[in-house]
């Protein structure tokens, strides 16, 4: 019996995927978890295995399209077993099995079905199209529901349809704008009290331009288009979203890393021995989950009501790749010392630039940091990742000269090795105050490191 290859959940918030390439042609031969094809999702790009071994039957989504997740996408059948003729197109690629089989039922169901609002139906009873419209950003689906919108109502410009922040809000332009150009012959002016003031015009109701201008681009001879890859369009969406949804503000310390660099030196032949390299990056985390220990409104989220303090530290450690961004989550940091965060790093780096992460490894994160000061970047102002609420941005580490103040009191010019740290933050949520003694923590920590802790 051949088995279905799906469309896997690469994530807990991920809807859907989009197949890079095959690595594997209908008829050929596969091991169980052998590599047959490349996705890429808002979170990860990654190589999927195959669920068994066999023959690959048919493949019936190709490269390039995005489905969503559960989409059958391929059968591998029994070792040596033929495929089909026509294998290789399947079925219809956007279908996913739920609304497959909500297809299968007798027309005369069709309308009932019709009739119900999409966000009342059972997920066996909407189509592709009406996942991808329902599976839109939280921020979206909050402003629809105080707005009393149905998403299936808007015509989305987003990724496969998606109704974006900017969509729901032209929506609500319209709709608003609508009653106003009827009101002459549906209220005339007579209706109003003798010598009541003039009331001021307003904007219409929900009219908040938040969107991102579209400006039309002139290519000349010389110039170059290509479309965003797929990674590229989603880190755009979220960025903006992120921009638009939380208040950034930003707050930069300077870091003494003397002590840290010391230690580093001394220990790093001992974690050697044990498979692990000690570097900055291990003594900023372990700063980190203390100060998120003591701090923990920096490891909450958000919903636009509440505020929902974090049981666990699960902390995401930005990775640059040649073709974008990703971040892998170490899950209760809390829980580990800094050789195995170290371990932990360094593994989900390696295996993000190889496209071997899991799933639940890019889900979760609730505090993370990204370190720009690899490339040379003395500080930035990074953005949020949603839900979270902050995330630390790392300097370039170099050595300054620093005027130090010696036991005698004097004060003399000495080399120092130093490095900013700045942290983004969410201004509904985190007060300036709690942001600096949040930093003040992580820098002390640092500057005043315990050797033990190693």
């Amino acid at each position: 019996m051949a088995v279905d290859v799906v469309m896997p959940q690469m994530g807990e918030s991920v809807a859907e995927g989009t197949i890079v390439r095959w690595l594997k042609s209908v008829g050929d031969s596969v091991d169980v978890d052998e590599p047959i094809f490349e996705i890429t999702t808002d979170k990860v790009d990654a190589e999927i295995p195959s669920p068994v071994a066999g023959t690959l039957l048919s493949i019936a989504v190709q490269a390039g399209e995005t489905v969503e997740v559960g989409t059958v996408v391929a059968q591998i059948g029994a070792a040596g077993e033929a495929p089909a003729a026509g294998a290789a197109v399947g079925g219809d690629p956007h279908t996913p099995a739920s609304a497959a089989a909500a297809e299968a039922k007798p027309a005369a169901d069709a309308p009932a079905a019709e009739a119900k609002p999409a966000a009342d139906k059972p997920r066996a009873e909407m189509s592709a199209a009406e996942l991808r419209q329902s599976r839109s950003t939280p921020v979206v689906r909050k402003i629809a529901a105080e707005h009393d919108v149905d998403i299936a109502d808007v015509s989305g410009t987003g990724l496969d349809g998606r109704v974006t922040r900017k969509d729901i809000e032209q929506h609500l332009a319209t709709r608003a704008e609508a009653p106003a150009k009827a009101a002459p012959a549906a209220a005339p002016a007579a209706s109003a009290p003798a010598g009541a003031p003039a009331k001021a015009a307003k904007a219409p109701a929900g009219k908040v331009d938040m969107g991102i201008p579209m400006h039309a681009v002139n290519v000349g001879d010389r110039d170059r288009s290509e479309p965003m890859s797929p990674m590229r369009r989603v880190i755009s969406d979220r960025m903006s979203e992120s921009k638009h949804y939380s208040a950034h503000v930003h707050t930069c310390f300077e870091v003494d890393y003397s002590r840290v660099d010391v230690l580093r030196k001394k220990h790093k032949d001992a974690y050697a021995e044990r498979g692990v390299k000690l570097t900055y990056t291990g003594f900023l985390a372990k700063a980190a989950v203390d100060a998120l220990r003591a701090f923990p409104i920096v490891n909450s989220s958000h919903d636009g009501e509440n505020v929902v303090y974090r049981g666990a530290i699960n902390l995401g450690i930005a990775v640059a790749l040649d073709w974008g961004l990703i971040v892998p989550v170490v899950k209760d940091a809390d829980d580990l010392s800094i050789l195995g965060l170290s371990r932990q790093i360094a593994d989900l780096g390696g295996r993000a630039r190889t496209k071997k992460l899991k799933p639940d490894e890019v889900s979760g994160l609730t505090f993370s940091i990204t370190n720009p000061g690899i490339f040379g970047s003395l500080w930035g102002t990074p953005i949020i990742p949603q839900p979270s609420v902050a995330i630390l941005g790392v300097g370039t580490i170099e050595k300054r000269v620093k005027v130090v103040t010696l036991p005698d009191g004097t004060d003399t010019m000495a080399i120092r090795t130093c490095g900013f740290i700045t942290l983004g933050f969410d201004h509904r949520v985190i007060d300036g105050a709690v942001a600096d003694q949040f930093m003040a923590h992580i820098k002390h920590t640092l500057e005043n490191f315990d050797e033990s802790a190693l």
